[in-house]
């Protein structure tokens, strides 16, 4: 629960293992992966605790003839370190020095099975099975949704309600959405992000006046969805249609999103249906947007993933020929990937990668770079997405990158298709990210602006904003910090959306059943 990637992680090595009999040893050595040292040989010596997980692979025979190992999303959300079924060791206290005999660690626990949660008055579930996803993966896929309904939703059978896609990562509830006062006894926390003192207190307050305002009379009444889609490389999908992960994309919207309308009672029409998220979900709500143009009447688009790979993140994957370094006359410069407030560098793309290559070869980390690679390359002959570039050298491949471009380099696709994207998207792009971005995600979106503004033809006619000295995760509020305004996501674009509700509805629409 220690290994992230922060200046505080602690230390990880990583081996496969493959057909691991009861009783059986695996060795960890210097050959390992590791992160944020390299080799176990490099541990300076001293008094340290150990642990070992077995991250459980499944064996999965795609409908393209592929055969593969990955670890199968349990209920959990797609991480190694809480999935039911997976095993470890208890800790032990353990000294390195030189010389030392190998140290035994025994895979005696278990992670126990996740509690589903259960349905309230506000909070509701759905789950089903995917056609589409489990012809492609060879075994049952599934899609769950959590969704939050409005004040009288059980007692207005008649009412039919405009439907808020909020895309995130996986969620197992609403969490910023809470029917009672935070408790008065609770300890307050301190926030490393924020800098902010009580920052778990903060968050329950806001939560329950969100839940204040729902219930208020005269607030409009809609649908706020949370699609959970966690899979083997993941903990969502991107929501689009990839060559490693499957038609992703096609499951959500003809399979269960009609199943939530059904359910709940969705309009069901695109002029009543939005789309909102942050980061991976403000490049899941331009994409899918993009991708299912009339399916949705605006995306809310804020700090997204980089929405143009001359600016994937800092890395050009055009025209650069390495992802590590900028390369000089005489020398060379690693990239960062992450940077803090003041602009100070905690973590280098180098050092992500390693990480992730700790976790798991073959693109299998669960983590950022590989989800990218799995949902934008081509498949690989060996059944895993090809990599975009080398992780132990940061060479790029150029010919993935290609690929990259014509599928899913947002801002590419929209200026080769504005002829016919352009009168489907007019009016529904807004975009919002800091200038100070903590993942550099401000460049790429500099110069889809730049396109987005020379359009005619007709014009975008949207907004793209910026957050002066805003990091990660800047969603669009000019009046209140990144602590606040994300917790305002399932109400702050609600002014936007009524009013483009009003202007775009067809003659004859329900602009009433849903405004008790």
């Amino acid at each position: 629960m220690q290994i992230d990637d922060t200046p505080r992680s602690q230390l990880i090595f990583g081996v496969n293992v493959d057909g691991l009999a009861p009783g059986a040893a695996a060795t960890v050595d210097a050959n390992a992966s590791g992160y944020p040292i390299r080799s176990l040989k490099e541990v300076p010596p001293g008094e340290y605790t150990a642990q070992a997980v077995l991250n459980l692979y499944e064996t999965f025979h795609r409908s393209d003839g592929s055969v593969i190992k990955l670890h199968m999303d349990q209920g959990e959300g797609q991480h190694w370190n809480v999935t039911p079924g997976n095993l470890y060791s208890k800790p032990q206290k353990i000294t390195v020095k030189p010389g030392s005999a190998p140290i035994a660690l025994s895979l005696t626990e278990e992670i126990p099975p996740i509690v589903v949660p259960k349905d309230m008055k506000y909070v509701r579930h759905i789950r089903i099975q995917s056609e589409l996803l489990t012809k492609f993966w060879g075994r049952p896929m599934f899609l769950s949704a959590v969704v939050l309904v409005p004040e009288g939703f059980d007692e207005h059978p008649q009412a039919h309600y405009p439907e808020m896609v909020f895309e995130d990562h996986f969620v197992d509830g609403i969490d910023d959405f809470r029917t009672t006062p935070p408790d008065a006894n609770l300890k307050p926390d301190y926030s490393e992000r924020f800098h902010l003192a009580g920052y778990n207190r903060i968050q329950l307050e806001e939560a329950y006046k969100t839940y204040q305002q729902w219930v208020s009379p005269n607030f409009p009444r809609y649908l706020v969805i949370k699609i959970q889609h966690a899979n083997p490389y993941y903990d969502d999908s991107y929501a689009v249609n990839s060559a490693n992960l499957g038609p992703y994309g096609d499951a959500i919207e003809t399979e269960l999103m009609p199943a939530i309308e059904k359910q709940f009672r969705g309009i069901g029409q695109g002029w009543a249906r939005f789309l909102y998220g942050g980061s991976t979900g403000g490049w899941e709500s331009l994409a899918v947007q993009m991708f299912y143009p009339t399916h949705y009447n605006g995306a809310f688009v804020a700090c997204p993933d980089p929405v143009d790979f001359h600016a994937f993140t800092n890395i050009n994957l055009y025209d650069d020929k390495n992802a590590f370094y900028i390369y000089g006359a005489h020398k060379q410069v690693e990239q960062p990937a992450m940077r803090d407030y003041l602009g100070h560098t905690l973590i280098t793309t180098k050092e992500v990668n390693q990480y992730e290559l700790a976790l798991g070869d073959h693109g299998r980390s669960g983590e950022q770079f590989d989800i990218w690679q799995a949902v934008y390359s081509p498949e690989g002959p060996d059944g895993y997405p090809l990599p975009i570039f080398d992780k132990s050298t940061g060479e790029i491949d150029h010919k993935v990158a290609a690929y990259w471009h014509d599928h899913y380099d947002l801002d590419a696709i929209l200026a080769r298709d504005w002829a016919t994207l352009g009168p489907e998207l007019e009016g529904k792009l807004h975009i919002y990210v800091g200038s100070d971005d903590t993942y550099m995600l401000n460049d790429a979106v500099y110069r889809l602006e730049d396109f987005l503004k020379s359009t005619n033809n007709p014009p975008y006619n949207g907004e793209v904003a910026y957050g002066p000295r805003a990091e990660h995760c800047w969603n669009g509020d000019p009046t209140l910090p990144n602590a606040l305004s994300r917790l305002h996501y399932n109400t702050m674009y609600l002014p936007k959306i009524l009013d483009r509700i009003q202007k775009t509805a067809p003659a004859g629409a329900d602009l009433t059943s849903w405004r008790y």
